[in-house]
């Protein structure tokens, strides 16, 4: 099943997120990888592609898991939470309808 996991940054993550990135970017290949991501990404503090010095609010990773523990230990685990980047992950099933 696809689940959804919704990440909210704590104030001015930019320097941690930076620092955890690689570690965070290689978990996401992996799914990738395994053909289980079906999305993922940040959100943008600002209305703008690249947000510069104001960075990120949170993220948004959409992959398949087979369980919803198996989402939450994933999440658990990943190198934002790690280093502090957010204050808060949420993961819930999701339903693809569209596209």
């Amino acid at each position: 099943m696809l689940y959804a996991i919704i990440s909210e940054d704590v104030a001015d993550s930019l320097e941690r997120r930076l620092a955890a990135r690689p570690d965070h970017l290689a978990r996401l290949e992996a799914l990738r990888d395994d053909g289980r991501l079906i999305l993922a990404g940040p959100h943008p503090a600002i209305d703008a592609d690249n947000p510069g010095e104001a960075g990120f609010s949170g993220s948004l990773v959409v992959a398949e898991f087979q369980s919803l523990d198996a989402a939450q230990a994933w999440a658990d685990a990943d190198p934002y939470v790690i280093a502090g980047v957010y204050a808060q992950v949420v993961v819930k099933p999701f339903k693809k309808v569209l596209p």
